[in-house]
């Protein structure tokens, strides 16, 4: 998938509208429009990139930035107990193949997930 066909690279560009939590130079963050727990934001690089290991290879820095909104969202929103979740391939469950970040919160989870 291109960039210029990738639903999260519209969102970022602003081309197609969605509630904005949180956002820096190198990521935003939105809430899952299709959430799996009371708490459901993703995390999205503003760099296209299929994977969140891709996005290492390309471009650390912008990594690191999803980690940043992960740490603003859950301090802004005292979120003590949480998951990070990178879907990475089709049988992985990855369905936008845009490198993103999946916080869940405000419900228990299973070990092992899936």
């Amino acid at each position: 998938m291109s960039a210029t066909e990738c639903i999260f690279c519209k969102i970022v560009a602003g081309e197609i509208p969605a509630p904005h939590l949180a956002s820096n130079s190198e990521a935003i963050a939105i809430a899952d429009i299709s959430p799996v727990a009371p708490t459901h934001y993703l995390i999205l690089p503003r760099t296209h990139e299929a994977n969140a290991v891709a996005l290492h290879r390309s471009n650390p820095t912008e990594l690191s930035a999803l980690f940043a909104l992960v740490d603003e969202l859950t301090q802004r929103e005292a979120i003590n107990d949480y998951r990070l979740v990178f879907n990475t391939g089709a049988g992985a469950g990855q369905s936008v193949f845009h490198a993103h970040l999946h916080l869940l919160a405000g419900r228990a989870f299973t070990w092992p997930p899936g």
